[in-house]
């Protein structure tokens, strides 16, 4: 790649600078090369080096205004914000028409959350900038700050309109209509923007997406087509078409799809457990395992790898060899409350109940607090034999799930198991106030409290 003269000649300041730091000379660089110094350092990060570049480019050159202004562009990023107003109000004084004085007046503004006034300052700068594209970026950004989506979504459309090629304007324009809840007006947005760039790909992938929330998958199949004709090697278009082609049950045709991505980019973990679930609906259970095997050793971390391959070995059967994957999974991640609640399930159906309960308990703890875990944790705590712990547990969901039905006629059997026969009468009533249809709990967990002539008495009386 040739580099323009303009480009070449930066290079060269850049690489003349740098080389001057190692020695102890001091040369000297016009204001404009400064500045591209600034900003490769500001670009790249390295602030420290751009606040030494901005020191010596103002001991040279103390009058320019534009190094003053990269002054102030570090001390807002390192939130010295009133260093920077007080640098900006002399820069005005100076160049009081300059519309970068007003962006980055506009960026302390932002700063402090005072997201109109930053508006107003964009505003002006509009009206003197040379590259409005990038005001209209940045108010776009402030209206988002503010929830004002509709303006935020004016902004980047005009940003498209000088730059079609802006395609972080694209994706902005995209998300607002998500926020504004218009599926419709996007595509419509979508169409207008690509009667003009016909083969913009990102365009088309996005379209493709819109019909997809609109479950008009012909139309979605369409746009991901249009978006591979414009680029051949769009791997996201690629796995939507194949994504939608499996809702379709055309496995076959998803599979040749993800086959293509694979030979596009590296191999992804995703792609290939597509296409392991894909042989698995066509019944092809030997392809099906070899994929989900090459996911997981791609991706030694992806979850839904690990747990397909021990949901292929519980749908057939093979419970041990299901527990002996789930546990590799669990042995990379023991904070997947997933893998726990897999685990648990399948500690049950071999009849190793302590780690069954064992799995339901760590799946609560890595964060997984549904009502289901706590239920099945309650439940397998009473077959080993522990129902003070299955009251705790119990006690504990309730703070989760506030007057549960299903919880209530748990605590109210179990505290009459325990003898604490006032408690379970006050949770029976509050159990069955809040649906006396669920009472078949008690019937079918603590047929023992159901029997009792007091229990069925006070059941009775709520199916009058």
């Amino acid at each position: 790649m040739h580099l323009g003269h303009h480009e070449f000649n930066d290079n060269i300041a850049l690489e003349k600078y740098e080389a001057m730091l190692k020695s102890d000379r001091v040369l000297f660089f016009d204001s404009g090369e400064f500045e591209y110094i600034i900003h490769h350092y500001i670009d790249h990060g390295m602030i420290h080096k751009a606040k030494k570049a901005i020191t010596m480019g103002l001991s040279q050159h103390p009058d320019v205004v534009s190094l003053r202004l990269l002054e102030v562009e570090v001390l807002v990023f390192e939130n010295q914000l009133e260093k920077a107003e007080q640098l900006l109000t002399k820069i005005q004084e100076i160049d009081a028409d300059n519309d970068e004085t007003m962006i980055q007046k506009a960026s302390i503004f932002s700063k402090k959350g005072k997201h109109r006034e930053a508006v107003n300052q964009l505003k002006k700068a509009l009206h003197l900038t040379e590259d409005p594209a990038d005001v209209h970026a940045l108010l776009g950004m402030e209206y988002l700050f503010t929830d004002d989506f509709e303006n935020a979504k004016d902004q980047f459309e005009k940003c498209l309109e000088l730059d079609p090629y802006d395609y972080s304007a694209l994706y902005n324009s995209i998300n607002c209509y998500i926020y504004l809840d218009d599926t419709e007006g996007s595509i419509e947005f979508l169409n207008r923007f690509l009667d003009n760039n016909p083969y913009c790909e990102v365009a088309w992938h996005q379209l493709g997406l819109q019909y997809l929330d609109l479950k008009d998958y012909n139309k979605a199949i369409a746009s991901f087509d249009f978006a591979i004709i414009s680029d051949d090697t769009f791997v996201g278009a690629y796995i939507e078409k194949a994504k939608v082609l499996e809702k379709l049950k055309r496995y076959n045709e998803a599979i040749e799809l993800y086959t293509i991505t694979l030979s596009i980019d590296d191999p992804t973990a995703y792609a290939l457990l597509r296409i392991g679930n894909c042989y698995e609906r066509l019944g092809k259970k030997e392809l099906a395992l070899k994929n989900y095997n090459k996911a997981v050793t791609e991706d030694p971390l992806l979850d839904k790898g690990w747990l397909a391959i021990t949901d292929y070995y519980k749908r057939d059967k093979e419970y041990l060899k299901a527990l002996q994957f789930i546990n590799k999974a669990i042995d990379i991640d023991a904070e997947n409350e997933k893998y726990w609640k897999k685990y648990a399930k399948i500690n049950n159906l071999l009849g190793f109940y302590e780690e069954s309960e064992r799995g339901f308990r760590k799946s609560i703890e890595a964060g997984d607090a549904s009502l289901e875990n706590w239920l099945d944790r309650a439940d397998m705590l009473r077959t080993l034999g522990e129902p003070d712990a299955a009251l705790v547990c119990l006690e504990q969901s309730l703070e989760f799930y506030p007057d549960n039905a299903e919880i209530l006629y748990r605590l109210a059997g179990v505290y009459y198991e325990l003898k604490f026969i006032d408690k379970g009468e006050n949770c029976l009533h509050s159990a069955l106030k809040k649906d006396s249809e669920y009472s078949i709990i008690l019937e079918e967990l603590f047929p023992n409290v159901y029997e009792k002539k007091q229990v069925k008495q006070i059941c009775a009386s709520y199916s009058k």
